[in-house]
């Protein structure tokens, strides 16, 4: 059995979210998610609209997700491994940067490859809460 790994906020759920999800499952037997605790959501400077009960609860109802798990901190690599996940699911904007080519080189060290996914041009989480607070008349340094 193929199990893969993705990790996210999931604040705001779009289809962005929703491409990456199929794209993941299209992949592996098994797809689990980790939604990231709003304690973690704070390393951004951020705090999320949608508490995390309720983004797991609509994570766990996508039909290409298996399970959903917490990520309730940065160790990507020690929550593949506690998995058993082969593959680790990310989009593309991470691809190429220093830190990523390095994590790849030790999750290689543990068979695990990490799968990068186009990331949706045009839309984030971060883009809709911008515009959502435009429209309100708000000013971005309100936003965090």
């Amino acid at each position: 059995m193929i199990i893969g790994y993705t990790a996210g906020v999931y604040d705001l759920f779009h289809i962005g979210h929703l491409n990456l999800l199929k794209n993941a499952k299209g992949m592996c037997d098994k797809l689990i998610v980790g939604v990231t605790v709003d304690e973690l959501v704070s390393y951004k400077n951020k705090k999320a609209f949608i508490p995390y009960e309720e983004r797991v609860e609509m994570v766990r109802s996508c039909r290409y997700v298996d399970a959903v798990v917490p990520q309730d901190n940065m160790d990507k690599l020690e929550m593949c491994k506690k998995l058993g996940a082969s593959y680790l699911f990310v989009g593309d904007d991470w691809y190429g940067t220093e830190k990523w080519q390095n994590y790849e080189k030790e999750f290689a060290k543990h068979n695990i490859k990490i799968i990068y996914f186009p990331y949706t041009k045009g839309i984030s989480s971060t883009r809709i809460r911008e515009l959502l607070h435009q429209e309100r008349g708000g000013t971005l340094s309100d936003l965090k």
